[in-house]
């Protein structure tokens, strides 16, 4: 269903009133600050360049779209770099270093960016919409982490959808992981092009995963096509399509940690972030659980970094705005038991 902002925001305060009236009371829950309150900033790309933390978040801004699951109420132009020498010191806002002006071919909805190091230059990764509304995948290269950065004229080729994350191997193998259904385009792209009336698998289906490819040296092409990821259970089953507590929507992340590849993602409509694990950083990735509880608001994207021997998580919320589609970045310490798996955030605890 469609429903102006106005009334997604009436609703969105109910909510909040009512779980509150349930004992969800301000003693209890205990918010976690946004890191940047000057604008709202979603989907936060954590990495640790030169020593020094950086994010690299996008921008949201306001919007008359409409909500729905296309996502046209995400209308995000450009984006900012942030950084800090420890997780107490101050954010530092580096500006704006690329605007979808900037991007030829990009027509607007620049969403989730990643960034990455090699050949002693900085790449950042974008998904926006082109002259044809189909998502594609841009890149651009600046000599230091806060850019500027520059973009290339033509997105990478055979890119499609949203969410780009980069992950460097210790083999120095790069690999890009992608996707997202609905509005990400994600489930148009089965028969190998774009198809606008494709539809998500039938719900007794394999689920679809979020698609990686490996990428040239140069960091600006995909080395032949991407390959699609499955995600199995215990049983070593495919997730299926109707397992939307578990199965993959958007907002793919790897990370390694003693030797295993963590693959963590949202669930979407159901507002989890939960992850899987691999000897193979393309798979397939077996379903191990929760890491984030649902945050306030529709959305959820993150990532995960070691920094000063820690790990952590970051992520996004609307509490500060109380609006889907005007979210704030926060983060917490992520911390893994013996066996490796991952304690389970309460985002409100």
């Amino acid at each position: 269903m469609i429903i102006t902002i106005r009334k997604a925001r009436l609703v969105f305060l109910i909510l909040i009133a009512f779980s509150i009236s349930i004992g969800l009371n301000a003693q209890s829950v205990k918010m976690r600050e946004p890191i940047v309150k000057n604008i709202y900033t979603a989907d936060p790309s954590a990495h640790v360049f030169q020593g020094k933390l950086y994010i690299y978040p996008s921008h949201d801004i306001e919007t008359d779209a409409s909500y729905g699951n296309d996502g046209g109420q995400y209308g995000m132009e450009d984006y900012h770099v942030y950084s800090m020498n420890d997780m107490n010191s101050p954010v530092t806002d580096h500006g704006m270093v690329l605007h979808l002006k900037d991007v030829p071919w990009v027509s607007k909805q620049m969403w989730a960016p990643d960034a990455a190091f090699r050949n002693n230059k900085y790449y950042l990764y974008f998904p926006a919409r082109d002259k044809q509304n189909i998502f594609r995948i841009g890149v651009a290269v600046g000599n230091t982490p806060t850019g500027p950065f520059k973009a290339l004229p033509e997105p990478i080729k055979d890119s499609y959808s949203i969410d780009p994350a980069v992950f460097i191997d210790d083999d120095g193998k790069a690999y890009m992981f992608f996707g997202g259904l609905w509005g990400g385009q994600l489930e148009k792209w089965q028969s190998g092009t774009f198809n606008p009336d494709d539809k998500e698998p039938g719900d007794k289906k394999p689920a679809l995963g979020p698609r990686v490819a490996l990428l040239k040296a140069n960091m600006t092409e995909f080395e032949g096509v991407s390959k699609e990821i499955q995600i199995i259970d215990n049983k070593k089953s495919s997730l299926l399509a109707m397992d939307h507590d578990r199965r993959f929507f958007e907002g793919a992340w790897v990370h390694k940690y003693n030797g295993t590849y963590y693959l963590s993602y949202s669930t979407g409509d159901t507002h989890y972030l939960v992850y899987a694990t691999s000897k193979n950083p393309m798979g397939p990735y077996e379903y191990k659980g929760i890491l984030l509880e649902p945050v306030r608001g529709w959305t959820t994207h993150h990532s995960i970094v070691k920094f000063k021997d820690k790990w952590y998580l970051f992520y996004h919320d609307s509490l500060m705005s109380g609006m889907d589609h005007l979210r704030s970045v926060k983060f917490v310490e992520l911390n893994y038991n013996t066996d490796g798996t991952i304690k389970t955030i309460e985002p409100y605890e």
